[in-house]
């Protein structure tokens, strides 16, 4: 359980959206990319052990149920978007990247504008409804379950991503049903699915930086 929030318990819905209403309106209010980096950073690091653990489980569940070939291909960047984010923001961290003489190099490129502030604060405001989103899988194990600030872990490592970083939601590589992959150009980052779930407002492909790919409308 993430420090600071110890006094919510497991069946808390209550509390626990308060706590993630709050901390999207707090992220919200950053501007710059390190101060986002940072603020990012420290909400990850109270997610405890076991947390960690139950996230992965779900991350694993939810590609197992994939048919294959599509299974194996898709596994792959799964892990990337999951440890690979998770390990790349800590290491960033702890390296002072965030900080405003990170790395000691005046250059820095994290200490910049948010490059698209206006999509950050509109990503900020659906978190909320997407973390206590109930999806009615009932049937889930218990240990299993979703739970809302488990969502949240999602959604702050994709906010990384995207607007820190300002990589797609999904890896580059990512594949997808029909063989069509996420890719980089000279002009940015293309994807097949880009828009494609315009009518889930709190899915994080409305927010990505990458373009819809020209040869998947």
């Amino acid at each position: 359980m993430p420090n600071g929030r110890n006094h919510i318990s497991d069946g808390d819905r209550d509390g626990e959206s308060a706590y993630i209403k709050d901390i999207a309106e707090r992220m919200s209010g950053c501007l710059r990319k390190c101060e986002l980096g940072e603020f990012i950073a420290a909400e990850i690091k109270k997610y405890s052990r076991y947390d960690l653990q139950i996230i992965s489980a779900r991350v694993r569940r939810e590609v197992d149920i994939l048919p294959e070939p599509y299974r194996s291909k898709f596994r792959p960047y799964s892990e990337r978007w999951f440890f690979g984010r998770y390990h790349k923001l800590l290491l960033l961290s702890g390296e002072k990247a965030f900080a405003a003489d990170g790395r000691g190099n005046a250059e820095n490129p994290f200490c910049r504008d948010i490059t698209d502030i206006e999509t950050f604060k509109k990503f900020c405001a659906v978190i909320h409804e997407g973390c206590m989103h109930d999806d009615g899988q009932d049937d889930e194990a218990e240990i299993l379950r979703k739970l809302p600030r488990h969502n949240l872990f999602y959604y702050l490592l994709n906010a990384f991503a995207m607007f820190v970083m300002d990589e797609p939601g999904h890896p580059v590589g990512t594949p997808f049903p029909g063989g069509m992959t996420v890719t980089q150009t000279q002009e940015g980052y293309l994807c097949p699915i880009r828009d494609k779930e315009e009518e889930i407002l709190h899915s994080i492909c409305n927010f990505c930086p990458a373009k819809q790919d020209p040869k998947n409308l």
